[in-house]
């Protein structure tokens, strides 16, 4: 099968996808780039970063008293910060948002150091502010709030240091996403509908103007950055987006082709399937896949278990835990999007930096048994499972030295174990003489990183590899086997 992109035995000049699945089968598969990065950064950036609480989603909130989350109110903060939504308006934020202190070169120099392969910002969240210099709508970055092409400036510094560059557009949404229930607020304002949208119930089915708008502002989009990967939040699962299911893929597709590259399309809607999944790349908000998946995937998760839009008082997840949790996507044919909220002035909280500079330097010394590997005949062993599906992980429990997961890269197997055992001793039960994974006897077993003696015996009980000397790292531990 032919791959979008390189496009070897494909005339680009001539050929076309249609807007059909098969046509689009014929010749499309996610490309190895994609498959072989396994780690990328996401970013959710905006005015949301002004008042930095509840969430990215405070815009609906400041407009909604029912709207809480994490037992913070928005509409009552924003009462009591703003005078209410009546006397200050969401719009009212992007003149504050001004980014400032944003440094391009500096995100991408310390996601390089993180060990990333592919950085995907937040094009337009459902708040319909464009964070890129949009050529369809007024409210965007270049002519508001930072008054500058953010998007062009990242995009740049990314692909000079060898990243691929994607977007996300969470725009399907913005329809339905303000409260509008009192007159006196500018979500009722008709002026501002280029914001807002208008009123429409819920429950209704797009109207041909929201399609022409959201086909005009994504289009945009990929035309003027090129994105080598794009991803679609919720929204075109619902009732009346069907027209443009097919049509869009194989205009992103076709794109793609005029550019001489192998791009990637990510849709969440995990449920509804709106787009075959042998087609792009299925996404699970905060959340995994229990076992190897047919299809290459993707977990989307941040380094916050709050808010995915910078917040005060945010809770930091532990680097030990997105280690692990990488490694075991990884192991099941994944890749993990790990998002950033970054302040208002585009600095980015130390915490983050922080957690993204300790994962670099596990990558550094491990990646061998991460980056360009794939799923093995079974993914690992040990007693922590994960829960499966969208906003799944807050049931998952923290992973130990039992919990081995493991990656193949050609003839070489890569076992990680998720932990550090007290004594130096781990056990692999599925490497046992005898197993039926095992189709040949292993010849050795190595430390991938550290110069910590290692000694192995293969029982048909176990695997065991005694490790001498201090505890290498809390995270994980990967070795390296290779069979006679």
């Amino acid at each position: 099968m032919e791959v979008c992109g390189a496009m070897d035995g494909i005339d680009v000049a001539s050929f076309r996808y249609e807007a059909s699945w098969d046509s689009i089968r014929s010749h499309y598969e996610v490309p190895a780039w994609f498959r072989d990065a396994k780690f990328g950064i996401f970013i959710h950036w905006g005015p949301y970063a002004v008042p930095a609480f509840m969430s990215e989603k405070y815009a609906p909130g400041m407009y909604d008293p029912g709207w809480n989350k994490g037992g913070m109110n928005a509409y009552r903060h924003h009462e009591e910060q703003y005078g209410g939504a009546a006397a200050f308006g969401y719009k009212d934020f992007i003149p504050l948002f001004r980014a400032e202190n944003f440094d391009a070169e500096g995100w991408a120099d310390l996601f390089k150091r993180s060990g990333a392969r592919y950085v995907v910002p937040v094009a337009e969240h459902h708040d319909g502010f464009a964070m890129y210099a949009s050529r369809v709508t007024r409210w965007n970055a270049k002519d508001m709030g930072p008054k500058r092409d953010v998007m062009r400036l990242l995009a740049d510094a990314c692909r000079a240091r060898d990243m691929k560059f994607g977007v996300s557009s969470h725009f399907a949404l913005n329809r339905i996403y303000y409260k509008t229930t009192n007159p006196d607020w500018d979500t009722n304002d008709t002026q501002y509908a280029d914001l807002y949208w208008f009123q429409v119930d819920k429950e209704s089915k797009p109207s041909q103007l929201f399609l022409d708008l959201w086909w005009n502002r994504t289009t945009d989009i990929m035309d003027q950055y090129e994105p080598d990967l794009i991803w679609f939040d919720y929204g075109l699962d619902k009732p009346g987006w069907e027209s443009v299911h097919q049509r869009l893929l194989a205009y992103y597709y076709n794109r793609g082709l005029d550019w001489n590259k192998e791009v990637v399309f990510q849709d969440k809607n995990m449920r509804s399937r709106c787009f075959p999944e042998d087609l792009i790349v299925l996404d699970i908000e905060r959340g995994r896949m229990t076992d190897i998946y047919e299809f290459p995937w993707q977990t989307d998760t941040s380094v916050g278990k709050i808010s995915w839009g910078y917040i005060e008082n945010e809770q930091y997840k532990s680097t030990d835990y997105l280690i692990d949790e990488l490694i075991d996507i990884v192991s099941k044919n994944g890749c993990l999007l790990l998002n950033i909220g970054p302040r208002a002035d585009g600095t980015i909280p130390a915490e983050a930096v922080t957690i993204l500079e300790e994962i670099g330097a596990w990558l550094a010394l491990n990646g061998e048994a991460v980056y360009d590997t794939r799923p093995w005949v079974v993914y690992g062993e040990g007693p922590t499972e994960v829960n499966q599906g969208h906003h799944s992980e807050k049931k998952n429990k923290d992973a130990g030295h039992e919990d081995i997961r493991f990656t193949m890269k050609g003839d070489q197997l890569y076992a990680t174990a998720l932990g550090w055992p007290d004594d130096g001793v781990f056990t692999v039960e599925t490497l046992r003489r005898g197993s039926p994974e095992l189709e040949r006897s292993i010849r050795s077993v190595e430390l991938i990183s550290g110069s910590n003696r290692v000694e192995w015996k293969q029982t048909s009980e176990c695997l065991r590899i005694e490790v001498g000397g201090r505890a290498l790292c809390a995270a994980a531990i990967a070795f390296r086997i290779t069979f006679d």
